[in-house]
C-alpha cells in the first residue's frame, strides 16, 4: 500500500498486512494478563496488607488472593515476593523474619504509614483509570458516576 505522506510531497511504502498471518489469540492474552498483573500487584498487595489484622508472611497473601478470586487469582504466587522485596525496599511495607519449625524462616509484611498514604493515592488512580477504561471499552454499561448521579 502507499500513502501520501501530507507534510511532504514524497510516497511513504507500508509494509505488508500481517493479517495473512494466524493470530495468537490465546498468546496475546497471556502477554495481556501478565502486563495487565504486574501494573496492579503491588496495589493488590497494599490493599491485601491495609486489611490484614496481622502481620502476613507472602504464602498466606498469595492464599489470601486466590480465596478472594472465585477462578482463582490472575497473579502468580511466584510473581507476588520481588513485588513485596520492593514495597518494603521503598518503605511502603515493613518487614521481619521468623523462623520457622516447618521449612525455612518466613518472612512476615505489614503496610506503613507511608503504604497506607501511598494506597491511597493509587486507589484514586486506579477508580479514574478503571472507569475511563470501562468507558471506553464498554460504553453501554454504568459507571460509579452514573450511580452516583441517580
Amino acid at each position: 500500500m502507499i500513502y501520501l505522506n501530507m507534510e511532504t510531497p514524497e510516497h511513504i511504502e507500508l509494509p505488508p498486512d500481517p493479517t495473512d498471518e494466524p493470530l495468537d489469540v490465546e498468546g496475546l492474552a497471556r502477554k495481556f494478563q501478565k502486563e495487565l498483573n504486574s501494573g496492579l500487584i503491588a496495589l493488590v498487595l497494599l490493599s491485601v496488607l491495609d486489611r490484614a489484622t496481622d502481620d502476613l508472611y507472602g504464602y498466606q497473601i498469595a492464599k489470601s488472593l486466590q480465596a478472594m478470586s472465585l477462578g482463582g487469582s490472575p497473579m502468580k504466587q511466584g510473581a507476588l515476593y520481588p513485588v513485596l522485596r520492593t514495597l518494603s525496599a521503598h518503605g511502603l511495607l515493613a518487614s521481619r523474619v521468623v523462623p520457622s519449625y516447618a521449612g525455612p524462616p518466613r518472612r512476615y509484611y505489614r503496610i506503613t504509614a507511608a503504604g497506607r498514604e501511598t494506597l491511597a493515592r493509587w486507589q484514586g488512580i486506579w477508580t479514574t483509570t478503571r472507569e475511563f477504561v470501562d468507558a471506553v471499552a464498554n460504553p453501554a454499561a454504568p459507571t460509579s458516576t452514573d450511580s452516583e448521579q441517580s
